[in-house]
């Protein structure tokens, strides 16, 4: 039996609720009813032309000062989904990625982006559920010099942008570890640093595989994250996932 596709969960509350229930359950869920970011009309037409959309909102609106100009910094996020087929050639479905994520960088860039994070693996198939190793592990690259983020380096300088590149990272220079690794790329095109995930050994049904650091303390611990990096007063915090955080 074949339906249509659900656009998003929050299409459907706001098709099936009443206005008073939709503002209750967004209160609940975001704190608040979310204000719409208003966007340029290019950016708009690009996602029309190119099959994809194109959304923005007001999070943590600030009560403006008399003295100091506000400052605003824009941060998008983008949800992709795989251009060829899993059975096509590696290096073909890659490219491929690289070339669709162009047109929405582009959109991000006529939007006003300061900050852009791409999802989780994005240049990959989300194999993890697999529970397989091949041909999954030859999607990895460096994180310093990879062709991703070379690939990115370009479009940072190009859109003077921080992009935030989470990949399947090979560590050649130790051991060929492999790791879930989110690539930090200054506006300028440098490599600030990285992030590495680790996953947790596998319970039950869950269709994560671990992929194991050697020497590597496991724990889940995003709460306690989320208050070290308060004190160090962090103002923009990401975590890369292709799935929901339910911590």
């Amino acid at each position: 039996m074949s339906c249509e596709e659900i656009k998003s969960a929050e299409s459907i509350l706001e098709k099936h609720l009443p206005e008073a229930e939709l503002k209750e359950i967004q209160r609940i869920i975001y704190g608040g009813t979310l204000k719409k970011l208003e966007l340029p009309s290019e950016a708009l037409q690009l996602g029309q032309q190119k099959d994809f959309e194109v959304a923005g909102y007001i999070l943590g609106e600030a009560q403006r000062e008399e003295v100091r100009p506000p400052r605003i910094v824009r941060v998008g996020l983008i949800q992709n989904k795989i251009v060829l087929p899993t059975d096509a050639p590696i290096l073909e479905q890659r490219d491929a990625l690289h070339q669709r994520i162009v047109e929405m960088i582009d959109a991000a860039a006529l939007a006003g982006v300061n900050i852009l994070c791409l999802q989780e693996a994005w240049t990959m198939p989300f194999a993890f559920c697999t529970r397989e190793k091949h041909p999954w592990c030859q999607f990895a690259e460096s994180a310093e010099d990879g062709p991703t983020t070379k690939f990115l380096q370009e479009l940072c300088k190009k859109h003077n942008m921080v992009i935030i590149s989470p990949i399947l990272e090979r560590d050649e220079n130790h051991g060929d570890v492999l790791a879930n690794t989110a690539v930090v790329i200054s506006n300028t095109g440098k490599v600030l640093g990285k992030s590495r995930k680790n996953h947790i050994p596998r319970v039950g049904d869950s269709t994560s595989r671990p992929i194991t650091l050697k020497e590597t303390l496991v724990t889940v611990c995003l709460k306690l994250n989320s208050v070290a990096l308060q004190s160090t007063s962090v103002t923009v915090a990401t975590i890369p996932s292709t799935g929901t955080c339910m911590e």
